[in-house]
């Protein structure tokens, strides 16, 4: 339900930039008398847009402290509460004629989504059996392009996205805020964090029963005894723990090899190119809309789709047969997108390729990469690897959002060629280097990486090299 709340931050802003701007113009010119310089006006709004991510970050920073403090739960329960104040000054910004509380709103929904991008998904990961965990973990991602649906139906000019209603839009994230603070309460921590973190194990227990029914759960209370043994009782690690702690470099190269590869897919591309795309095939301007949200849709629906058989196909199957389908559908837009101009039926392919790639981003890695990022930490590690983590999605948010327009002002359509070499990179190392995750304990597959192959020769080779050495100074004496 937050990343409701997080997509609804996002996207609203994109579609009221009009309206946003002619208010900041009257507020000026109601306090000074004077119009407001264009310069000054752009600047302003810039801010309103960046500073949402300027939020995120610091939300992100915070959160691993957050987290190991409160626990999950109670972390998103304080989180509730800023964001319902956020979005309070952005509902009431046009009331009280103050665009600077569109700036502070703004500002507090980042460090929200910040927050939540790191706790909701490791605290539904922790509540969830084995069984079910993949498609647990799957359902932040759902709830993610219900937000962008839910953004662009609310955003529609016969609804909210209108002059009068723009105020009402910007505040709609705080009512799911709302829900989920009056609800959240009836639900409990999460097993491992009062197991490993609070040492309590009848809570642990309880936890367990009051999640997933009356039970023997002694298997499930076993694993976590395991990773408990394998941490030595650790306490959760701050950041700088765990990037000194080398026993997790392999989990941490895997998570930024699937972040940067989430990033460089071509979402972006596809959509800056969505738009134009519509528009040469000759859709009218007033449908436009109402297609890029069928597009949203579509996303929704294979993301359902990906939660429902996750756990039959595996985290990495879903992984490399995404990453190749979406570089195939990107091959044959490239082409579409270069004979259009000779072919004119190729434009209406290039619409439908942009619904099959939306589609095969949303069955394989929308889905796959966020539960094996929290399914290859153990609990003393996560907190703060989900920090580190936040850290690169933000940075790489900001540096494409830079980037990429002067990208496409280079290449123009060649740009997906980049894509096409990055999907088909990151499809080869995670099959050579990513062990499977589905139905294993974190024990399991901690495990699993430590002999998994490629760190497998590395120790091959640093043995034979100390067993050369001792040879060498043998044969000197």
């Amino acid at each position: 339900m937050k990343n409701i709340m997080k997509c609804l931050g996002e996207m609203k802003i994109s579609f009221l930039s009009q309206y946003i701007q002619k208010f900041i113009n009257e507020t000026w010119l109601e306090r000074y008398g004077s119009v407001l310089p264009q310069e000054t006006l752009m600047l302003l709004w810039s801010l309103i847009v960046s500073v949402y991510c300027m939020g995120g970050m610091i939300g992100c920073l915070c959160s691993g402290y957050l987290a190991a403090k409160f626990g999950k739960k109670k972390c998103l329960l304080l989180n509730d509460l800023l964001l319902i104040t956020a979005t309070l000054l952005t509902g009431f910004s046009r009331r009280a004629k103050a665009f600077e509380m569109i700036l502070a709103g703004r500002f507090l929904e980042g460090i929200g989504a910040g927050i939540h991008m790191n706790a909701h998904v490791q605290y539904a990961g922790e509540i969830s059996p084995k069984k079910l965990r993949g498609f647990i973990n799957v359902t932040s991602t759902v709830f993610l392009a219900l937000g962008k649906t839910v953004a662009r139906i609310l955003g529609l000019r016969d609804l909210l996205g209108t002059e009068d209603m723009w105020n009402v839009l910007l505040s709609f994230s705080g009512l799911v805020a709302l829900i989920q603070l009056l609800f959240l309460p009836f639900f409990p921590e999460s097993p491992p964090y009062l197991l490993l973190q609070k040492e309590d194990k009848a809570g642990c227990l309880k936890a367990m029963k009051q999640l997933w029914g009356e039970g023997n759960y002694h298997t499930e209370f076993d694993d976590l005894m395991k990773e408990k043994a394998i941490t030595k009782g650790t306490k959760i690690m701050n950041v700088l723990e765990v990037l000194r702690e080398r026993s997790v470099y392999p989990q941490l190269c895997t998570m930024l090899l699937l972040l940067l590869s989430l990033q460089l897919c071509g979402m972006s591309a596809i959509t800056f190119y969505t738009s134009e795309i519509f528009r040469t095939a000759n859709l009218q301007e007033s449908i436009i809309p109402y297609v890029s949200l069928g597009v949203s849709i579509s996303e929704l629906i294979s993301i359902i789709f990906c939660s429902s058989i996750i756990d039959r196909f595996g985290r990495r199957t879903l992984l490399c047969g995404g990453y190749l389908l979406m570089a195939l559908i990107l091959v044959l837009l490239e082409t579409s997108l270069l004979l259009s101009d000779q072919f004119l039926w190729l434009r209406y392919c290039s619409v439908v390729l942009i619904f099959l790639f939306i589609i095969a981003y949303g069955i394989g890695p929308a889905g796959a990469v966020v539960s094996v990022m929290n399914e290859i930490f153990t609990l003393s590690a996560r907190a703060s690897a989900f920090v580190i983590g936040g850290i690169i999605i933000w940075l790489g948010l900001t540096f494409t959002g830079m980037i990429f327009p002067f990208a496409v002002m280079l290449l123009g359509p060649f740009c997906f060629l980049i894509f096409i070499v990055v999907l088909i990179i990151s499809a080869v190392l995670i099959y050579l280097f990513l062990p499977e995750t589905k139905g294993k304990s974190t024990s399991e597959i901690t495990e699993n990486f430590k002999t998994c192959q490629f760190f497998k020769r590395k120790h091959h080779q640093a043995v034979e090299m100390h067993a050369a050495e001792e040879k060498t100074f043998c044969t000197k004496l």
